[in-house]
């Protein structure tokens, strides 16, 4: 079976794997304050309907739906194993977050990027350089120094916090499943044509969970925050999936690591221009100089680990 192999427009895949880790830093707190009035499950449900219709629009619209009825049935289990995997990730995640902190749990779900950054060296055969492997280490020494300094406040029962852990780490095998799945099925299928189906088979599978008439008691700001919301899930995983068009799954997931530092700008630019809106993070120098090491690992292992 051939494997899928990147285009080599590497500049385009960064400006795609940075669009889409600038997407996925704020959308935790698009998503904090918006579940004051709505539940996760229906949050969850609302953002694959909003992204299956509108893609599903612009790609009927253009023609482009052609290719699904040239799938084998092999193809179609692969669709169906990704969506499963992805929907797997949104399921565990919301799990790990009942029982551990949300600090904690936005930390461990970065071992997906670095779980699919391995899966692309033994499954496509992609390969790391000595340079990278580096920028790889230093990016496990940072993210551990952040999760140490936030389990210094971490005031839940142990078999608790073990718990929850093991969620958020399973979402991020499962997550890490799925790009690998996906990056492997653009040898048949264009990556809005992948993430159509997984939109269509999310929405199903998690209506009766949902609960739509929630919606309608949302006031004018939540209102607005659920939509980004939504259009935030298809703005994140169409930049995701080109970027796996364009580089190296090991690449991509490199840059994918600096996320949380975003999203703790994100939280704090938020705070500074609407205090009440949302509580600030609170980071220690220890977490600062594990953030900051996060970024010098990023940047050996994705720019100056790029072969000419």
């Amino acid at each position: 079976m051939s494997l899928h192999q990147a285009s080599g427009r590497w500049r385009l895949g960064l400006t795609l794997a940075l669009a889409t880790a600038g997407f996925w830093a704020t959308l935790p707190v698009a998503l904090k304050i918006t579940l004051e009035q709505i539940d996760a499950i229906t949050l969850t449900w609302f953002r694959f309907v909003v992204a299956f219709v509108l893609l599903g629009g612009w790609l009927a619209a253009r023609g482009k739906l052609k290719p699904l009825a040239y799938l084998r049935r092999r193809h179609w289990l692969l669709l169906l194993l990704a969506g499963v995997m992805l929907i797997g990730n949104y399921v565990f995640y919301l799990l790990g977050v009942q029982y551990t902190s949300p600090a904690n749990a936005q930390l461990l779900i970065q071992l997906a990027p670095l779980l699919m950054a391995l899966g692309g060296i033994v499954v496509f055969r992609e390969r790391f350089n000595a340079w990278q492997w580096a920028g790889l280490a230093v990016i496990v020494i940072g993210l551990s120094l952040f999760f140490a300094d936030q389990l210094r406040a971490d005031t839940l029962p142990a078999g608790r916090y073990v718990l929850g852990s093991l969620i958020v780490v399973l979402a991020a095998v499962v997550w890490a499943v799925y790009a690998l799945l996906q990056k492997q099925l653009l040898l048949r299928l264009s990556s809005w044509l992948i993430l159509l189906v997984i939109y269509a088979l999310a929405s199903v599978l998690l209506f009766p969970f949902a609960q739509p008439a929630a919606l309608l008691r949302l006031d004018p700001l939540h209102g607005v925050l659920l939509l980004y919301c939504a259009l935030n899930t298809l703005g994140a995983y169409g930049c995701f999936a080109e970027a796996l068009a364009h580089w190296e799954a090991s690449r991509v997931s490199t840059i994918l690591a600096v996320t949380p530092l975003l999203s703790i700008a994100a939280v704090s630019a938020v705070h500074a221009a609407w205090p009440l809106l949302i509580r600030p993070e609170h980071v220690s120098w220890l977490g600062f100089a594990g953030a900051a090491t996060v970024v010098i690992g990023s940047a050996l292992a994705a720019l100056m680990g790029q072969r000419r």
